[in-house]
């Protein structure tokens, strides 16, 4: 068989190719939980692993996996794949989320809130891997219920399947004017600004005048007459 069609430069192109990839993955990778399992056999224990994984392109697209497997890395690869076809659309509104919104999944139930510009993504456990992952970057949270990580990441993914654009509620309303919302990027930016002067500017004691304590002049008593 002639290998000279192949030569030092197609292996480099290759390698260099796969280097490119490995480089810029399409998605970010993020290991919620590694539950291991024992299981008695005869001859002693059996250990098991099992993943919880989310992955996102932080633009929107988010989704999670479990794997299970005898070995670490291969639970991890299995929630992986798990995780990029259960990939959901997530509708963003800057770096916020368009309205709030609340989802149950079984005993666990997650409250989602939108934020201002600079607040943080406010959650904790699974519920931040989620939303890190799907590009939320001003957020607030709150869990109820159980804590368990499985329910709370399907609770989150569940909130964030029923968030609607503005759009897509003036299209489902059939309105032709553009929706309302309760408080403009103006507003908000007022009141921004606002808030700033207040907490720059110095503050000074006014002084208190003291009033005038008026006395009730006293009663005389009558003189005794003989």
């Amino acid at each position: 068989m002639d290998n000279r069609g192949r030569g030092p430069s197609d292996r480099d192109n290759n390698r260099s190719r796969r280097r490119d990839n490995d480089e810029a993955p399409e998605f970010e990778e993020r290991v919620v939980q590694i539950n291991r399992v024992s299981k008695v056999v005869k001859g002693g224990r059996r250990f098991s692993f099992g993943s919880l994984i989310v992955v996102g392109d932080g633009k929107g697209r988010v989704g999670f996996g479990m794997g299970k497997s005898n070995e670490v890395p291969e639970a991890i690869r299995k929630g992986v794949e798990a995780a990029k076809r259960n990939l959901i659309t997530v509708p963003l509104d800057g770096t916020t989320i368009p309205h709030e919104i609340e989802e149950k999944f079984g005993a666990s139930k997650v409250f989602i809130k939108p934020a201002l510009p600079g607040t943080g993504v406010i959650a904790g456990g699974g519920a931040r891997a989620v939303l890190e992952a799907a590009g939320v970057k001003d957020v607030l949270t709150k869990a109820h219920g159980s804590n368990n990580r499985i329910n709370i990441v399907q609770a989150t993914i569940k909130a964030l399947q029923g968030l609607e654009s503005s759009e897509a509620i003036r299209i489902r309303r059939h309105r032709d004017r553009p929706i309302r919302r309760p408080q403009s990027e103006a507003a908000r930016s007022i009141i921004s600004h606002a808030v700033e002067a207040t907490a720059a500017a110095p503050a000074q004691a006014v002084p208190v005048a003291a009033a005038p304590v008026q006395r009730q002049p006293r009663a005389r008593m009558p003189e005794a007459t003989s």
